[in-house]
């Protein structure tokens, strides 16, 4: 009994030391967004972004790899800079943000290499999910915000997605529309 007592005891003090490794950071939608990149006519690059970009990410701060983290693309944000575009890509030719509003992705698993990150997880996409693989820099050290006095740190992600293999714009050649297409994901985020 006495050691049941024990450990019990021992678990009740370690217990919020664990809890305090853990913290939740939420994303600052202002200045958080997914840019991407992709060939026109095999001529030049088009560049364009989304805004909308909401998410979560538990940070253990004892041992990065087992933070996790969540977010959501509004994917009627997109934007670029020429609306006539915008408006094809918002159709069902391509994005069809009214049958597919979000993007979503979860991550799987966080390793370290050196400076940087690397963030597997999963990505849903006109209702496609597939596995894609983030390179990371960051978290950038934490600076406290102007206006909420909350700790404010930042990532910058890169990757590359076929958009065909999201079943995007299926109907377009690549030599029309290039397949490849390369994200920069910026992410600002706030310590709740």
């Amino acid at each position: 009994m006495k050691r049941l007592t024990l450990v019990t005891g021992i678990l009740a003090l370690v217990a919020p030391l664990a809890m305090a490794q853990t913290s939740a950071w939420t994303t600052d939608p202002a200045h958080s967004g997914v840019n991407f990149t992709i060939r026109h006519g095999g001529v030049s690059n088009v560049h364009g972004r989304f805004g909308g970009v909401t998410g979560t990410l538990i940070f253990n701060e004892a041992d990065i790899t087992k933070s996790t983290v969540t977010v959501t693309i509004d994917t009627s944000t997109v934007d670029t800079g020429e609306p006539a575009r915008d408006t094809d890509l918002k159709s069902v030719a391509f994005f069809d943000v009214t049958k597919f509003p979000t993007a979503s992705f979860t991550s799987s698993g966080v390793v370290k290499n050196g400076s940087k990150l690397t963030v597997n997880g999963n990505l849903t996409l006109h209702g496609v999910t597939l596995p894609v693989v983030l390179d990371v820099e960051g978290p950038s050290t934490p600076v406290e915000g102007m206006m909420d006095h909350k700790p404010h740190s930042g990532f910058t992600a890169t990757t590359t997605l076929s958009r065909t293999a999201y079943g995007i714009g299926t109907k377009f050649p690549a030599a029309l529309v290039g397949d490849d297409v390369k994200l920069i994901i910026e992410l600002e985020i706030i310590k709740q």
